[in-house]
Formats: structure tokens, sequence, C-alpha cells
């Protein structure tokens, strides 16, 4: 009777790391016996400023990652922000797996160490290594057809997730392009009556300039008027 063997579970490698410092990992027997050095050397490159999810390629297999940030948690947990949720696996084996498969397990990490109330800073190498088994049993999980398409849907609704984001902050800059219509109407209204200011500010200024030099004409008459009488009356009228 020929023997039934189960299949080699499809990811590789997993680790959990802190910076470049490992506080979890497990190893399929079927790996490559440098697969752990190759995340030994990735983990030093991979940057936190910001969230990432982010594949490589190596010769036959790809290293998946999910990198956290600071900006992610509160400030009383901030060094859950830099640590990253890391496996390797076939290249033929996708993307969509590994990432759900890293979706589930930073969830079941944090669940069994809570940022809150987690320092990761502090904790040496392996200092995680209590979450061995359970990393392990994730990773086994993931060489069956249920937990292949459970690591599927995780994948799904973080995609759906970020569509929703993006849904919200579109309709939000349509809401603040619909502000910004109103905004130039009213700018265009405001521009057409101090046109209308200006215009009429222009004529008025005219007629004042107009009415003071008539009046200064006026006055330049009445001064030459007068400096003639006193004149006259000093040196004597004509004709008297």
């Amino acid at each position: 009777m020929a023997s039934s063997s189960t299949p080699p579970p499809p990811l590789l490698y997993s680790c959990i790391a802190y910076d470049s410092t490992i506080l979890t990992e497990h190893t399929s027997p079927s790996a490559p016996s440098t697969t752990s050095d190759i995340a030994s050397l990735l983990l030093p490159k991979i940057s936190h400023s910001s969230p990432q999810k982010l594949t490589y390629t190596h010769g036959p297999h790809q290293i998946h990652y999910i990198a956290s940030a600071p900006s992610e948690h509160l400030s009383g947990s901030r060094s859950a922000g830099q640590l990253t949720y890391l496996t390797i696996a076939p290249a033929d084996f996708g993307r969509r797996i590994p990432f759900g498969f890293l979706v589930a397990l930073q969830q079941r990490f944090l669940q069994q160490y809570p940022a809150a109330s987690t320092d990761f800073s502090t904790l040496p190498a392996y200092g995680c290594a209590a979450f061995n088994s359970e990393l392990k049993g994730l990773m086994s999980r993931m060489g069956s057809e249920d937990g292949q398409n459970d690591a599927i849907r995780t994948a799904q609704r973080e995609i759906e997730g970020v569509r929703e984001i993006m849904t919200e902050n579109i309709e939000r800059v349509l809401e603040r392009g619909e502000r910004m219509d109103l905004l130039v109407d009213k700018t265009d209204r405001l521009g057409g009556s101090a046109r209308d200011f200006r215009v009429r500010s222009t004529g008025l200024s005219r007629r004042m300039w107009w009415k003071n030099v008539r009046l200064m004409a006026l006055l330049t008459v009445v001064v030459i008027f007068l400096i003639y009488l006193f004149v006259g009356f000093g040196c004597g009228l004509p004709g008297k």
C-alpha cells in the first residue's frame, strides 16, 4: 500500500524582528540552509519611516515583508513601529497568500504581545521565542487548502480596506473641490465688485480733480485781483 506523504509547507522561513534583532523565527525542514541568512542580510536595510509592504526576488525565492512605522501606533507603543514581519516562499507561490499570512501573523503576534504594554526595543534576540510554536503552526497551515484560502481572504480584506480608504480620500478631495469652486465663484464676484468700485472711484477722483482745478483757478484769479487792487490803491488808480 502506497503511503501518503504530507506536502512540505510552501513557506520556507518566517520571522518577526525589531529592526535587525530577530525576536521569533521558524525555518521549514525543506528550506535551504542559507534561507535564514537572507533575512539577516535584508533586515538592516528595511526602513520604518513609513509603512511598507514589499517583495524582493532572490533566485527561485521571494522575500515578502510588512514593515510597521511609528506613525501607525500611539506614543506609548511606538516601539511596535519598528517591527518587521517577514516570510520567504518559492517565487511561483505568488504574493497574495504570503501577504495574507503576514497580516494574520501580525494580528496574532500583537494579540500575544500587545503593543501598548510591550517595549520591543528592550527585548533581546529571540526574546519572543515563546511565539515560535505559534509561528510554526501558522506556517504549516499555509500548506493546506483551507489555510491558503484563509490567507487569500485576509489579503482581499486588506485590499478592500485600502480601497475604502482611497474612496474616502477621493470623496474628501471632491468635497474640497466643491468648496474650492464656491470659493472661486465668490472670488470672481468679489473681483467684479472690486472692478466696479475702481471704475466708480476713478470717475469720482476725476470729478474731484476738476473741481479742485476750478477752485484753484478761481482762487488764483481772486488773489491776482486783490493784488491789483492793493497795488492800485498804493500807486493811485488810473483815471484819478
